[in-house]
């Protein structure tokens, strides 16, 4: 073999090389950028993710805000309600108690009324529905 061959030789093997070396850089290339391309996804993925978890928390706490809001309507009617009955109380007791002096007064005024009087000389009796004016007169 004489020195041509062996420079054929020695350029086939550097070819090889360069052409392994190419082979390999594209390679690296190539898997940098799916790397890249994959981190890219990766994050509008991490990006979508979280605001979907944002919308999700603002929906939780308007349903929040709205049970709060409802508690405390239900609270404002309870103390509605309670003050309600207090006045209901209040105007049962006012009218039964007007309802006493009016019967009071009847009374007071068939016992001064010398025409009102049952058959035992006494007033009548207002509470079966007896007519005073009526049922006692002589």
């Amino acid at each position: 073999m004489d020195a041509m061959m062996w420079v054929w030789i020695i350029i086939g093997i550097l070819v090889v090389l360069l052409i392994i070396g190419l082979i390999v850089f594209l390679g690296r290339k190539r898997k940098h950028a799916h790397d890249q391309e994959k981190r890219r996804k990766d994050h509008e993925h991490a990006n979508e993710i979280r605001e979907e978890a944002h919308a999700k928390d603002l929906e939780a706490r308007e349903r929040e805000a709205r049970a709060a809001r409802a508690d405390a309507d239900a609270q404002q009617a309870e103390v509605d309600a309670e003050r309600l009955r207090k006045e209901a109380e209040q105007r049962q007791n006012d009218a039964q108690g007007l309802r006493r002096e009016t019967e009071e007064r009847a009374r007071h005024a068939d016992e001064i009324d010398p025409d009102v009087r049952n058959d035992q000389g006494t007033r009548s009796d207002r509470k079966n529905g007896a007519d005073p004016g009526r049922s006692g007169r002589h």
